[in-house]
């Protein structure tokens, strides 16, 4: 299986300072990330490492349960997965990615709801990304079925 990079080039202090991420494998980019806008409210154009986390995991999580459904006996047509990722203070010192919510509202046929939600479980437990984030206090699922 492959290995995909990323690199940041950082320069400054943590509160003063800025940096470039770049997606490296792919080549689709760089982002600029700057710790005061991390910890605001307002993004204002930069990512974070929470943001590329939350793409990772509805990514991850979005094939995991089309893999679901189709070993259920289903056949996915459509899935729409947000991942909310929650900085907080760390009460050991620093800061702790506190919180995780998945939220998919998906089609399928070949499936009802109860298999639908069935799938929905496997696939945060079986997701990859989902297991390299155990440490995480919480992992939230919200999942709907559209018939």
């Amino acid at each position: 299986m492959p290995t995909r990079s990323a690199r940041t080039a950082w320069t400054g202090s943590l509160q003063e300072g800025s940096g470039q991420v770049e997606l490296v494998s792919s080549g689709v980019g760089k982002y600029d990330v700057s710790f005061p806008k991390r910890a605001a409210d307002n993004a204002d154009g930069t990512t974070s490492p929470e943001e590329l986390i939350a793409a990772a995991h509805s990514s991850c999580y979005s094939m995991a349960l089309s893999g679901q459904i189709a070993a259920a006996g289903g056949t996915p047509e459509s899935l729409d997965v947000t991942a909310d990722v929650t900085l907080s203070p760390d009460p050991a010192g620093g800061f702790r990615i506190s919180k995780i919510k998945l939220t998919v509202v998906g089609r399928a046929s070949g499936i009802d709801a109860d298999g639908f939600l069935a799938a929905a479980a496997a696939a945060k437990a079986g997701c990859p990304v989902s297991k390299a984030l155990a440490g995480v206090d919480e992992i939230e699922l919200d999942a709907t079925f559209e018939s």
